[in-house]
């Protein structure tokens, strides 16, 4: 393996060296390659890579940036592409033996934009099932016995070991949050909609596109240059706001959630959720919770539940394309999981989906009721450190409600558990993503 702890590698650190060319985005990649050569052996971030391919777009990044002719701040940036998001030039496998080694032929909106704005692609990373459920093989890096989370498990643990600036991530229910937290890296979840998620195999209504990566700078900028070109989801204006990352600023009020997760975080956990608070208490920011302010006592009374909530919405739309892959393919060849959402879903009726829309509707009616009230919240990102052992992806009970409310979140890599990475969730208010990225960086100053 590479060194003995993981160390993020951020591509904006290193493009301030570029014009000069005491560095360059080719240098930068070699440098990713190579943590990749001896790391991937235990990792298992990725399904595929194309490092010929990644090379030759580095080389072209190079001159650019040394002729002062850089498309854009990402121009060059290594980045993976979690395997549920189509690439013209790599198999897209959805985690599923099914599609193993399927070619689309074409690159999903997001890539689209990147590609445009000089990313380079350098290979698929492991996704669970369908973006669902079922583990993929990837190994946390900080402890190749844990878990690195999921559904966007490759990409948070090649981010996390410096594999790679950045990677892509979708997120229904804590699959971009809690992996980027388990492996010590930033994530980004957008409002829902932020993110065109055209060529995605990723259709469930709560979903996001999102990004991992090695800042919070870097999160923004790749978001900013794919919802510049392509936009949101349809229907949707996307993700909008400066093209850099907005100016830290300190919030002045923050409401500190518990959520169910509460009940199973370990003490390790709660202690640095209470450091949290204390050191924003600290720095002259008025944080409440439930048990000071009714506004916060009613949102935590009504996501209570999200997780069921959100399980049985996703089953019902989730029915397609299952039923055609059970019926018309090698059924064999899907997970338990799959089956039993299925089976699920198959048992629900169509009031019985509207029933649970109204539900989100309502939740997402209390949770808006904070805004004007609070700057942004506050929680842990996962219940404690990864769990060991990869049949499992971890609890998401901390991750779910800002899936089910579409609220825009961050996590920053500033907490810890069992001597491993854990997330600080910092949560805004949809469509002021921006917003939330200034005061997550005031929050990060902090610490």
């Amino acid at each position: 393996m590479g060194s003995d702890t993981p160390q993020k590698r951020s591509y904006f650190e290193a493009s301030a060296n570029f014009a000069d060319g005491s560095d360059s985005p080719r240098a930068f990649l070699d440098r990713c390659i190579a943590e990749i050569e001896a790391r991937e052996g235990d990792v298992q971030a990725f399904e595929y890579t194309n490092f010929d391919a990644a090379r030759a777009a580095a080389d072209a990044a190079t001159e650019r940036w040394q002729s002062g002719n850089q498309i854009s701040p990402i121009d060059g940036m290594p980045v993976g592409v979690k395997d549920v998001m189509e690439t013209a030039d790599m198999p897209t496998g959805q985690g599923s033996p099914l599609f193993v080694g399927t070619e689309t032929g074409r690159d999903c909106a997001a890539v689209v934009a990147m590609r445009e704005a000089g990313a380079i692609m350098v290979g698929k990373t492991v996704t669970t099932e369908f973006a669902a459920t079922h583990p993929g093989k990837t190994h946390n890096p900080w402890d190749l016995e844990r878990t690195p989370g999921g559904s966007s498990s490759g990409s948070a643990a090649a981010v996390g070991c410096g594999m790679l600036a950045a990677g892509t991530g979708s997120q229904v229910i804590g699959s971009i949050i809690r992996p980027s937290g388990y492996c010590g890296a930033f994530g980004y979840k957008p409002s829902v909609g932020g993110i065109n998620r055209g060529g995605s195999f990723d259709g469930f209504s709560q979903s996001c596109t999102g990004m991992i990566a090695a800042s919070l700078a870097e999160c923004w900028s790749l978001t900013r240059e794919i919802t510049s070109r392509t936009g949101g989801d349809a229907g949707y204006v996307g993700v909008t706001g400066p093209m850099e990352i907005p100016a830290a600023r300190k919030p002045g009020r923050v409401a500190m959630l518990q959520t169910a997760g509460w009940a199973n975080a370990s003490d390790g956990a709660k202690a640095e959720w209470q450091r949290a608070r204390d050191t924003m208490s600290a720095a002259g920011i008025d944080v409440q919770d439930r048990d000071s302010d009714k506004k916060i006592a009613a949102v935590e009374d009504a996501i209570a539940n999200a997780m069921e909530l959100s399980m049985t919405i996703n089953a019902w739309e989730g029915r397609f394309p299952l039923d055609t892959y059970n019926r018309d393919m090698d059924a064999s060849k899907l997970s338990e999981s799959a089956h039993n959402r299925l089976k699920q879903a198959v048992g629900m009726t169509q009031d019985e989906f509207a029933g649970l829309l109204a539900e989100r509707d309502r939740v997402r009616g209390v949770y808006a009721t904070l805004n004007g009230e609070f700057d942004v919240c506050a929680t842990l990102s996962a219940p404690g450190a990864a769990p060991k052992g990869l049949d499992w992806t971890g609890d998401p009970l901390f991750t779910v409600p800002t899936s089910l409310v579409g609220m825009p979140t961050v996590t920053l890599p500033v907490l810890a558990d069992e001597g491993l990475p854990l997330g600080l969730q910092v949560i805004g208010h949809t469509n002021q993503d921006a917003d939330l990225f200034a005061n997550a960086g005031g929050i990060l100053e902090l610490f």
